[in-house]
């Protein structure tokens, strides 16, 4: 089992991921790129920010501002003469039929969640797994979120879903509001298909659950009072037990209400299982607990910067974010490494003896994903942003591995793997390779490939290579380009420059449909940034753009733009950019440090206020990627970056499209609205959408998707033409 799934939930919610990247990613001239202003005092802010009503999300007077805003935006690029064309092929990329059904691996069955033109809310399904590996699943409803919602009048969306080995029929059903990160938990029977009558049941919050019996959940949630931490998740875990009312449960560990959350995580050791909570201090500092039955919470002593990934052959597997000496008197180890210790000697000396090195990365790579099977730890490695994936054993003392049989030269994603099982899934995939979902067994070695999707763009004459820019301060920043074989290096390529730059999230090549159809086949060229602040090459490459150095991860964003520009690839007259959540911020810094550089800026659900993201949301748990506005040093720097205090009236500024989602409770809608308001104030140029559902990733159902992308892609092609 995946140990830390609360927490790698929750790292991801940055992007994603952190604030998740927009959906693109599923998914030189002489100019001087010094270009951050002069610090100011963190205090040198007015009082009163006159635009503060804009963040009273329902509020009447801010949804007139919206809905106003949404209506000039519609009517304009609804009545563009490219509209319809892209929103229709957007939407039946999205409602297509022939999509992969992923599924996780649980028992003898794989679960999968279905959304089509027909179920629009989705069908939870399973399928026997020797029928889908031999690409004949015959699917069998368990859930219809379409007849649910509209039996209760509720706008469900599907959360996830955490069931109790080793049968997975009890399971803990999470459904969201409209999309919203806070949301309902309730407990299903997948036998009866049907939620168990006076079962347990959760009200909405952010919070988790985690099973240690049958009938015993530890629970972390709102409990009224003061419970929630200032980030907006809870610090106190309890014990639940079934026939018990919610407010009995018994308090087994609390946090503190300056921690980002606590989040409680079951681990299983052969037939043993034992309970642990992740204490996140901040977003990148864990204390980790163990929960004995009899007694008081136990420290496991590992640094704060490292996460538990998985259990194998009883070895508590961790991935150092953070330099390590352990007190075993053994070998010391470097950040970015993959380390473990017996996690039972530890349960029983309450002490670790004894550390392991798995593997340690090269300066350009970095370790993706950790899974435990049966017989292997599956470790997804990342080698100049090209995947690779390794199963490591281990006989008591040594770690060794050998090389899974996958296509090379792509995006690799570990899928579905089970701990009770040598079967794994693996999805392949690049920018011009549609996905192809590879099927592996351990035990044997064999692979094959059981699904593969269809080409949804003609990708004759495109190629894919990856350069090198020079950043500011010498560094090398790769990048990849698609383009047609016959590019003119003219300068007048309609190119869209996509950027993330945070949390650790690596950004690797995907095959997205929709940006092919509706871009790539247009003749327009595509590029990814592998900026600093992403995990391409590790932590150094992470912690390189970390609050205060953070304006590195921008000079390398530039540096690729202007890379582009020398190479006469494009123009900053046909240069656009895109990113959203932290990508937003990107966008909104590059929107006013070098609005020279680019035509279009296509800017969603963004941070822009970086003096006020930390009272916003889930804002305060993100100080550990930005830092804090209150410190003088930290908060001058914010100042000196933040978007919504860097606009100048006096200077000229390209149009630029802000999306955002009223029901997003991850990012605040203020940041964009803000914003936008801002720039009606001073007169600029600007497109505002704001979708009345959907959450963080914007969109609850699949034609809201597709609008939001035939819009998009309307502006972008508006601008760069």
């Amino acid at each position: 089992m995946r140990l830390l799934s609360s927490i790698s939930a929750i790292a991801i919610t940055l992007v994603v991921a952190a604030c998740q990247p927009a959906p693109e990613q599923n998914a030189k001239m002489t100019t001087d790129t010094d270009t951050a202003t002069t610090p100011a005092p963190a205090d040198a802010e007015p009082k009163t920010d006159p635009r503060l009503w804009l963040e009273e999300v329902e509020g009447e007077k801010a949804l007139n501002w919206v809905n106003a805003q949404n209506e000039r935006t519609l009517a304009d690029l609804q009545n563009d003469p490219q509209y319809q064309a892209l929103y229709d092929d957007a939407l039946a990329i999205a409602n297509a039929t022939d999509k992969i059904a992923y599924g996780a691996h649980r028992g003898g069955y794989v679960y999968n969640f279905w959304q089509d033109a027909n179920n629009t809310h989705g069908l939870w399904r399973r399928a026997s797994l020797a029928d889908y590996v031999g690409g004949t699943p015959d699917w069998d409803v368990i859930l219809d979120l379409d007849a649910l919602s509209e039996a209760e009048g509720e706008n469900w969306v599907y959360k996830g879903v955490d069931c109790l080995s080793p049968t997975y029929e009890r399971c803990m059903i999470t459904l969201s509001r409209g999309g919203k990160d806070a949301a309902v938990r309730r407990e299903f029977d997948v036998a009866s298909k049907s939620f168990i009558k006076g079962g347990f049941i959760l009200p909405e919050a952010k919070g988790s659950t985690a099973w240690e019996d049958e009938d015993t959940l530890i629970v972390g949630t709102d409990w009224s009072g003061d419970t929630m931490t200032q980030s907006g998740y809870p610090f106190v875990n309890k014990r639940w037990t079934r026939g018990t009312a919610l407010d009995s449960a018994v308090e087994v560990i609390r946090g503190d209400k300056t921690d980002v959350g606590v989040w409680p995580f079951r681990v299983e050791i052969g037939d043993r299982v034992a309970m642990f909570t992740a204490e996140a201090n901040t977003f990148y500092d864990t204390t980790v607990w163990w929960l004995p039955e009899d007694g008081d919470p136990v420290q496991v002593p590992v640094p704060a910067k490292s996460s538990f990934q998985d259990i194998f052959k009883g070895q508590s597997i961790i991935k150092l974010e953070e330099d390590w000496t352990p007190k075993d008197g053994g070998q010391s180890f470097a950040k970015g490494a993959l380390v473990s210790f017996s996690l039972t000697d530890f349960m029983a000396n309450k002490a670790i003896l004894k550390v392991h090195l798995i593997l340690e990365p090269d300066a350009r790579s970095s370790i993706g994903s950790v899974s435990a099977a049966r017989s292997g730890l599956i470790v997804n490695m990342l080698k100049n942003v090209a995947s690779t994936v390794y199963a490591y054993d281990f006989d008591g003392k040594n770690w060794t591995s050998r090389k899974l049989n996958l296509p090379e030269n792509g995006a690799i994603s570990v899928s579905s793997v089970n701990s009770h099982s040598d079967i794994l899934f693996a999805n392949v995939e690049s920018f011009l390779r549609p996905d192809a979902l590879w099927y592996y067994n351990l035990e044997d070695n064999t692979a094959k490939e059981i699904y593969a999707l269809p080409a949804r763009f003609d990708s004759a004459g495109l190629v894919v290579e990856q350069h090198q820019a020079t950043s500011k301060d010498g560094t090398k920043v790769p990048y990849f380009i698609v383009h047609k074989k016959d590019l003119p290096h003219d300068g007048t390529t309609p190119t869209l420059l996509y950027g993330y730059g945070g949390f650790q999230i690596s950004m690797r090549p995907s095959y997205s449909g929709t940006l092919g159809k509706l871009w790539l086949e247009k003749g327009g060229a595509y590029v990814l940034a592998n900026i600093r602040g992403g995990g391409e090459f590790g932590p150094k490459w992470h912690q390189a753009g970390l609050k205060t150095k953070r304006q590195v991860i921008y000079d390398d964003f530039i540096a690729i733009a202007e890379d582009l520009i020398e190479k006469k690839v494009t123009s900053p007259r046909h240069l656009g950019i895109r990113g959203g959540s932290n990508g937003g911020l990107l966008m909104g810094v590059m929107y006013t440090q070098r609005p020279d550089l680019f035509n279009a800026v296509l800017c969603q659900v963004p941070l822009l206020d970086m003096l006020r993201f930390n009272q916003l949301l889930a804002g305060a748990s993100w100080m550990g990627e930005y830092g804090d506005p209150s410190d003088p040093v930290e908060g001058a720097f914010l100042r000196s970056i933040s978007p919504y205090h860097n606009v100048d009236p006096a200077k000229d500024y390209p149009q630029i499209f802000l999306m955002t989602s009223t029901k997003d409770d991850r990012v605040h809608p203020g940041h964009a609205r803000k914003f936008g308001k801002l720039l009606e104030d001073e007169g600029k140029d600007f497109l505002y959408y704001e979708n009345t559902n959907g959450g963080h990733s914007a969109a609850a159902n699949l034609k809201e998707t597709a609008r939001r992308e035939a819009l998009g892609y309307a502006y972008l092609m508006r601008r760069l033409r």
